[in-house]
């Protein structure tokens, strides 16, 4: 397995991340412990989840299954780097969503108890509140991190201008502020490129991409198709994506195929290769899926295949191989 830092901080993470959105609705609970057993067997120390994954009707929710696996034993919460977010309503009532400070500290000891710790590694904001503002945010984190209950923040979804924000308000309060942002990137959508990948470099953040195969159309969807297979990237919002990009789709599998790689691991070898990306989130419902993730960090594209890569997904803007705003400008 492959580390860095995340972000500026002293915090080493592996260069992929469990995601855990699956668990308790497309993954039973012994799957989901058997998979997280296996990230640990590979060296993958980062998780990340979120307070409302699995919260379907009569299951329980992934923080909670995620708990009863650490309460286990066997080291398992020491060798885990825990991130989980809050901001999406829990309930109905008025202060069950976004980030007042009410809503900050009940939503974290809510996770706390799920997850049967005394600490969140990172927490982050699952999106941004335009409603509250900065000084009430971070006295809530401020207070939280005296407490021992969150030893860093992160946010999710955060535009460039959010994140200059949010830093420029930490710092005026002497706090570390973010070290690190979640956000959708991959081929098909490399919007963050424009704005928040140079505002995230600037600060010293850290990148985690999520949805790195765009919702498995990136994952070998086609190729499957013809094998009579069932896949991801061929059913619901995927499948109008795959029926916009199909030509696209079809080039870059053959060109995945001329490399003799699955489409998945390019796909994960290209964020990999992306500057300021710490690892982006795989969401595996199999212990397979997450074996054959690894096979990712030991591609290394060149700079043909990144240029071939880039014909086929240009960055966005008009002029798209310049960073902003000389991306849309002159």
């Amino acid at each position: 397995m492959e580390y860095t830092h995340l972000g500026r901080s002293g915090l080493t993470v592996s260069r992929l991340v469990l995601g855990t959105m699956n668990f308790g609705t497309e993954t039973s609970e012994e799957d989901s412990r058997t998979i997280m057993d296996r990230a640990h067997e590979h060296g993958i120390n980062f998780f990340d989840t979120a307070n409302v994954y699995g919260t379907r009707q009569g299951e329980s929710s992934t923080e909670e299954i995620i708990g009863r696996w650490f309460a286990a034993g066997g080291g398992r919460r020491e060798k885990t780097v825990l991130a989980t977010k809050t901001y999406l309503p829990t309930g109905d009532r008025p202060n069950e969503r976004f980030l007042s400070a009410l809503q900050i500290r009940r939503s974290c000891e809510a996770s706390l108890k799920r997850l049967r710790t005394d600490h969140i590694d990172v927490y982050q904001m699952h999106h941004i509140d335009r409603n509250t503002p900065w000084e009430e945010i971070w006295e809530a984190f401020t207070v939280l991190r005296q407490q021992g209950k969150v030893l860093y923040f992160g946010s999710s979804n955060f535009a460039g201008w959010h994140i200059a924000q949010a830093q420029e308000a930490a710092r005026s309060r002497h706090f570390l502020g973010l070290v690190s942002e979640q956000s959708i990137y991959n081929l098909l959508n490399r919007w963050v490129e424009l704005e928040v990948l140079p505002a995230a470099r600037a600060y010293g953040l850290g990148v985690i991409p999520w949805g790195p195969l765009a919702g498995g159309v990136l994952g070998g969807v086609l190729r499957k198709q013809k094998e009579g297979g069932s896949s991801r990237g061929s059913t619901g919002r995927s499948a109008s994506t795959l029926a916009e990009h199909r030509d696209t789709i079809e080039a870059y599998e053959k060109l995945c195929a001329d490399l003799g790689e699955d489409p998945a691991h390019v796909g994960l070898a290209w964020l990999l290769a992306q500057d300021g990306v710490t690892g982006p989130v795989v969401g595996p419902r199999t212990a397979e899926q997450l074996d054959g993730s690894l096979r990712a960090l030991q591609i290394t594209l060149d700079d043909g295949t990144l240029a071939e890569l880039d014909k086929l997904f240009p960055p966005p803007g008009p002029n798209g191989a310049k960073p902003a705003p000389e991306a849309y400008a002159w």
